[in-house]
C-alpha cells in the first residue's frame, strides 16, 4: 500500500535540503494516524505550517507542503487553516490522491510495473523553465510553425488579421467555411457522441516516454493541476454558417497531457534554445495533412468565448457600451499558462451525461458558471462528480438563473472553428453577449475570475484605440486572440451604437 511518505516524496523531491527531516516526521505521522484519508484537521494544519512532531519549524518546506496538500489531495489550504466550525467533526473527508492516480495511469499506458512512473518522476531533475517560456511570444510561435508546416493543403491557411496598420498572425489553421459562423449555440451545434469510435494509434517509444516523465516531474514540483478525467476527442467536423455538425468520442485527459500537449513545451524550449529539433512533433504532427487527419490522431480541444456584457450610460465612462472581459491565465493551469485569453475558456469535456454534454453550448454555460459566477462544484479538475444535474435550474448561480429566466437576455454564438498547430487542439471560438444592461446593475459586482486567472481586464466596446493595442500584444495565447478577434468582428455586426471597433481584415493566409 502506498504510504503517506511515498506520496509526499513525489511532491517535494526538488527540495532535498529539507526532505529527510520532513519525511521522517511524515512517516511517523502516517504510522500513528493511518492513511491520509483519515487525517484530522489539526494534523493537516500542522503539516501546512511546516512544523515537526515537537512543534519545531521546518524552514523552507512550508510553501512546498501547502502546494503538496492543494495539488495531491485537492484541498483548499485557506479552508484548512480556518478554525473548525462549532460542532464540526475532528476529521476531514477522504482525500483524493489525484496525482497518484495519474502515475498509476501512466504505468499502465507505458506497460511498466506499478510504481515505475513514480520512481522515475522522483529521480528526474527538471529546472523551472516557466520564466523563459513566458518570454516566447505569439509571433515567434507562429513564425516557426509556418516554416515547419510549409506543405500546403488546398483551402487551408493560418489565421491572421490586419487591424489598422498592424498585422498579426496566429497558429490557428482554418478554412473560409470555418469563419463567420454565427452559429447560435443550443440550436445550431449538433455534435454526435460515438462511444465505439476507433481509438487513435499509440506511439510509445523512449522519446515520448522520457518527455512525459519530465512533464510529470514539472507537475510534481509546481502547483499545476492534473487529474485523470475524461475529455472529448474530435473525430470529424463540418462547420458552415449557422450550423456545426461532427462526431466526438471520449479520451483521457492524462493521455492528452502526456502526448499532444508535450508539443507546446518542445516548441517553446526549442525557440528559447535556438535549436529547432522538433522530434516529438515529427512523431505526432509531422505535416499539415496529419493535423487535419482528426480520426487518425488524438485531437482534444476547447471552447472559449469573448464575453460582452451590456452596460448603461455612465457619467464617468460615457455612453452605453459592452464590457469586454480578458483574462491573464494562471501559471497553475495546464493550457496557455501565463498568457492572455478570453474568458470563459475551458476544455471541451463531459461531466455526467456524455451525449448531452457534447454540445458546445453546454460546455460554455458550465465554464461561465465556474470561471465568472463562482460555481466551484462544476470545476471538473477539483471535485468528485456526485451531482446528477449540475446545471439544473435549481442549482445554478443567481446571475445565471436571472439570465436564463427570459429569452433574449443571453446570446451565445460560435463564431469560428480552427485547429491549433501548437498542440493540434481544436478550438471553438465563441461570443457571449449579455444583452440586457440591467444585468450589470444587478450582478456586475458578482463577476470574479476563478483560480485559473491571475488577473481580469475590462475593456469598453467603444474604445477603438485600445482594441488595436490589445490585439497586437505578444502575450496572447493563439486561441485566445483567435476568439477575441472573431468575437469582436461579430459583435460589431450585432452591437449597434454600443460598439466602435477598428477596421479588421483577414489576411491572405486566413482566407
Amino acid at each position: 500500500m502506498r504510504t503517506f511518505r511515498t506520496v509526499l516524496e513525489q511532491r517535494i523531491w526538488e527540495r532535498r535540503q529539507t526532505l529527510e527531516e520532513f519525511a521522517e516526521y511524515a512517516e511517523t505521522f502516517a504510522r500513528e494516524h493511518g492513511e491520509p484519508g483519515t487525517l484530522g484537521v489539526r494534523h493537516l494544519q500542522r503539516l501546512i505550517a511546516g512544523r515537526g512532531p515537537k512543534g519545531q519549524p521546518l524552514g523552507p518546506v512550508r510553501p512546498a507542503t501547502a502546494r503538496l496538500l492543494e495539488s495531491i489531495f485537492e484541498l483548499r489550504v485557506d479552508e484548512l487553516l480556518a478554525p473548525p466550525a462549532v460542532g464540526a467533526g475532528a476529521d476531514v473527508p477522504v482525500l483524493r490522491e489525484g496525482f497518484a492516480a495519474v502515475l498509476e495511469w501512466f504505468d499502465e499506458y507505458a506497460g511498466w510495473k506499478r510504481g515505475t512512473a513514480g520512481r522515475r518522476v522522483h529521480g528526474s531533475v527538471v529546472g523551472d523553465r516557466s520564466a523563459g517560456r513566458r518570454k516566447i511570444g505569439r509571433e515567434q510561435l507562429a513564425g516557426l510553425l509556418a516554416e515547419y508546416y510549409s506543405d500546403s493543403v488546398q483551402g487551408c491557411g493560418m489565421y491572421g488579421i490586419r487591424c489598422g496598420e498592424k498585422e498579426v498572425a496566429t497558429t490557428i489553421v482554418t478554412r473560409p467555411g470555418w469563419l463567420d459562423l454565427a452559429c447560435v449555440l443550443g440550436e445550431g451545434d449538433q455534435l454526435t457522441y460515438a462511444p465505439d469510435a476507433p481509438p487513435p494509434p499509440r506511439r510509445m517509444d523512449d522519446l515520448g516516454l522520457n518527455a512525459a516523465v519530465r512533464r510529470l516531474a514539472e507537475v510534481a514540483g509546481s502547483g499545476v493541476r492534473m487529474s485523470d478525467v475524461p475529455l472529448y476527442r474530435l473525430v470529424d467536423i463540418e462547420a458552415r454558417t449557422g450550423k456545426i455538425t461532427g462526431t466526438v468520442t471520449e479520451a483521457s485527459f492524462v493521455e492528452y497531457a502526456l502526448t499532444m500537449d508535450l508539443l507546446e513545451r518542445e516548441l517553446v524550449d526549442a525557440i528559447a534554445a535556438r535549436e529547432p529539433a522538433l522530434l516529438l512533433r515529427g512523431r505526432y504532427l509531422p505535416n499539415l495533412a496529419s493535423v487535419l487527419d482528426l480520426s487518425g490522431r488524438l485531437c482534444a480541444g476547447g471552447v472559449l468565448a469573448l464575453c460582452a456584457i451590456a452596460r448603461p450610460a455612465d457619467r464617468y465612462r460615457g455612453p452605453a457600451d459592452y464590457a469586454l472581459l480578458v483574462q491573464k491565465r494562471s501559471e497553475t493551469v495546464l493550457n496557455a499558462a501565463g498568457r492572455l485569453a478570453v474568458i470563459p475558456k475551458g476544455f471541451h469535456q463531459p461531466m455526467n451525461d456524455v451525449r448531452a454534454d457534447a454540445q458546445i453550448g453546454v460546455t460554455l454555460l458550465r465554464e461561465l458558471e465556474e470561471e465568472l459566477f463562482g460555481r466551484g462544484e462544476v470545476d471538473i479538475t477539483a471535485t468528485t462528480r456526485r451531482i446528477a444535474a449540475p446545471m439544473h435550474p435549481g442549482r445554478t448561480s443567481e446571475p445565471m438563473r436571472w439570465l436564463l429566466e427570459q429569452p433574449g437576455r443571453l446570446r451565445m454564438e460560435c463564431t469560428g472553428f480552427g485547429l491549433n498547430l501548437v498542440s493540434g487542439n481544436y478550438e471553438f471560438a465563441s461570443l457571449i453577449v449579455i444583452e440586457d444592461d440591467e444585468f450589470w446593475a444587478r450582478y456586475g459586482g458578482h463577476i470574479e475570475a476563478n483560480w485559473e486567472s491571475t488577473g481580469l481586464r475590462v475593456y469598453s466596446s467603444l474604445d477603438r484605440e485600445l482594441h488595436g493595442e490589445l490585439i497586437s500584444e505578444e502575450s496572447w495565447s493563439n486561441e485566445g486572440l483567435f476568439a477575441f478577434c472573431e468575437g469582436l468582428r461579430r459583435l460589431a455586426q450585432l452591437g449597434g451604437d454600443r460598439v466602435n471597433v477598428p477596421s479588421m481584415e483577414l489576411t491572405a493566409s486566413g482566407r
